[in-house]
């Protein structure tokens, strides 16, 4: 059973706190109280085993998002709340066309989503975007192992599959898709599931699930996370401060989050920390050598963030075992998917590139995002949106292609 969160008013240090010592994976009812509140569930269930994942979407389930019914160009009928592709890709000056073609996202979750395919088309043609099929070759989904023999259906994980496909939608429109899912919500078995989306091509791989960290990801670096050339992003997690693995791995592009609002400045769209994002210093993984801050000798979550707070969600449609079809969902594992098709649109890695340093090196072609906090943390920087670097957000937001090219 999904647990359900109350996001009221603006979280306090107090509860902030609280939402520190909270144990990764499990609903931080602390870490995501915002203004304006909406109730909130997790789409997956809590990890009960070491090495065990959780995926991190919030699905909205009572209350009026601020992005409520953001498209003006929405029919009556199908009218579904939340941020779509014209919002998205006007708050971060995103190609409405043209980028991203010939270029493969791969998303990696854990089982199956039976109706992934039918949903996406539905999503696609709210939005007046080109079909993406299996028929034409522009969707494809196999299992861990690369073939069509699928794990067991899980609809918390469904919602996961189908918030990832939407959001790739909604960024690069041009880009194919590929579906790899996993037997089981294991490290290992996620794992295995991205070696296989390496090997049938893709040079872009979102992942969106998240757990503790441990000694063995220094194992999962090597075995899964170690693939030059290609661009692999991480949702950095929903629990407020506090690192999580893979995305803690030195090898990808931790992906924070931020809420999303439409503003009178010059470039339309503001962004602030979200409360629910994670952030924090490794206790494991090693600085990567592009990641020059100084008040964490290991490696420091996030890199970069897009939209994730649920009171700024975004739509998705997921018809399966769900009596709404349209429904709003926020969380890190909007944000992921989002960074791995802007990824896309900047094109190809070159061989032996780290995509993961692209954004330390193009700095100036991101938007700062310079306030907001997501937890305790002595006023750090690490749990603090400031001028330049911070965890929660990283070294920001996209704007445009830029940073995320070599």
């Amino acid at each position: 059973m999904r647990r359900t969160v109350s996001l009221t008013a603006v979280a306090t240090l107090a509860t902030a706190a609280l939402a520190l010592a909270a144990p990764v994976g499990q609903a931080a009812q602390t870490a995501a109280r915002l203004s304006h509140g909406v109730t909130v569930a997790h789409a997956c269930a809590t990890p009960t085993k070491k090495g065990e994942m959780a995926c991190n979407a919030l699905q909205v389930t009572s209350g009026t998002p601020q992005s409520a019914h953001a498209e003006s160009a929405l029919t009556a009928a199908a009218a579904p709340s939340g941020y779509g592709p014209a919002s998205l890709q006007s708050a971060y000056n995103l190609p409405s066309t043209g980028g991203g073609s010939g270029q493969t996202v791969a998303i990696v979750d854990a089982y199956d989503d039976p109706t992934a395919e039918s949903d996406l088309a539905v999503y696609r043609s709210q939005y007046g975007l080109s079909a993406c099929t299996t028929a034409n070759g522009c969707f494809k989904k196999v299992g861990q192992s690369g073939g069509t023999h699928y794990p067991r259906g899980d609809s918390g994980w469904a919602e996961e599959i189908s918030l990832d496909l939407d959001m790739v939608s909604a960024a690069c429109p041009n880009c194919k898709i590929l579906l790899v899912e996993a037997s089981s919500s294991s490290m290992t078995n996620l794992g295995t599931a991205l070696n296989t989306a390496v090997q049938l091509g893709a040079k872009f791989v979102s992942n969106s699930y998240g757990g503790a960290e441990s000694s063995n990801d220094a194992t999962y670096d090597s075995s899964y996370f170690n693939h030059p050339g290609v661009a692999i992003t991480v949702s950095s997690g929903d629990n407020g401060y506090g690192a999580e693995y893979p995305a803690s791995s030195k090898y990808v592009t931790a992906v924070g989050g931020t809420s999303l609002k439409a503003d009178s400045n010059s470039r339309g769209w503001t962004d602030t920390v979200w409360s629910g994002a994670g952030s924090g210093c490794s206790k494991y993984d090693a600085k990567p050598s592009w990641q020059k801050d100084t008040g964490c000798a290991n490696r420091t979550v996030a890199d970069v963030a897009a939209v994730a707070d649920p009171n700024t969600g975004v739509a998705v449609y997921d018809s399966y075992r769900s009596a709404t079809g349209w429904m709003v969902f926020g969380g890190t594992s909007a944000s992921s998917p989002l960074i791995a098709a802007t990824y896309a649109l900047g094109g190809a890695p070159s061989a032996g590139s780290s995509p993961a340093s692209f954004p330390y090196a193009h700095i100036s072609a991101l938007y700062d995002v310079t306030s907001g906090s997501n937890g305790s943390c002595g006023g750090s920087y690490l749990c603090t949106g400031t001028t330049g670097y911070d965890g929660p957000s990283g070294l920001g937001v996209p704007n445009g292609t830029t940073a995320f090219t070599g």
